[in-house]
């Protein structure tokens, strides 16, 4: 059997929360840059604009429908053949630009959902009041909006979290990789217990956090 779990922890924990920061900053950057992205296509996609609309909902399909796996392996093999001035870029980029974009996917249908989610009599009555579409979309749509998106965003990252164990396929230092590295000490099912814990009190514990903040919003409306 050799060593235990909780032996394995207490001898290699620093390399475990070395992996655990890994795994919540990629999930970060992906969520946030994604949203960013995923702002702009939601927007695109409710444009009046036939060629806008189309684009971004071809954008979501693709990105949606495809694993999120092999979106890794083209943006880390082939956008260097592809360009190859992009070769002197850090290879953990190319695996961030896929989380980034795929999680820009699931964000634009969030935003996309918040704003269909205002009642449109609100907007006609805005706009006849002489309000301009941007000013009513600022002023009157988004602030009620976010609190159907904000819970929502926060359901993202918790998923992304999960997703970000792919990205130690890429040998990119978070949570999944520890094992590869504690494989080397003939360590192989310990690790795997020991992270499936750490995934399942982060989850948890953020799970507990989204749902506090939809009872504060619900409290407000």
């Amino acid at each position: 059997m050799g060593k235990g779990i909780i032996e394995v922890f207490i001898e290699y924990w620093p390399i475990f929360l070395r992996g655990l920061g890994g795994t919540l900053e990629y999930a970060f950057i992906a969520v946030f840059f994604g949203s960013l992205i995923g702002a702009l296509i939601a927007l695109m996609h409710l444009s009046k604009h036939k060629i806008l609309s189309c684009i971004a909902g071809i954008y979501v399909n693709v990105l949606r429908g495809t694993p999120l796996l092999v979106q890794m392996y083209i943006s880390y093999f082939f956008l260097p053949i592809a360009f190859p001035a992009l070769n002197s870029i850090d290879k953990v980029y190319y695996v961030l630009l896929a989380l980034i974009l795929n999680s820009s996917a699931y964000v634009s249908e969030i935003f996309r959902g918040g704003i269909q989610s205002v009642d449109i009599g609100q907007t006609e009555a805005a706009r006849s009041l002489g309000m301009s579409a941007s000013h009513c979309m600022k002023k009157i749509i988004l602030p009620q909006a976010v609190k159907n998106i904000l819970p929502a965003l926060g359901n993202e990252y918790i998923s992304m979290i999960k997703e970000t164990s792919l990205a130690g396929t890429m040998m990119l230092y978070e949570l999944m990789y520890t094992k590869t590295l504690l494989a080397n000490k003939y360590l192989v099912w310990q690790p795997l217990f020991i992270i499936a814990g750490i995934y399942l009190l982060v989850t948890l514990t953020l799970s507990w956090g989204v749902n506090q903040m939809e009872k504060r919003l619900s409290v407000s409306d």
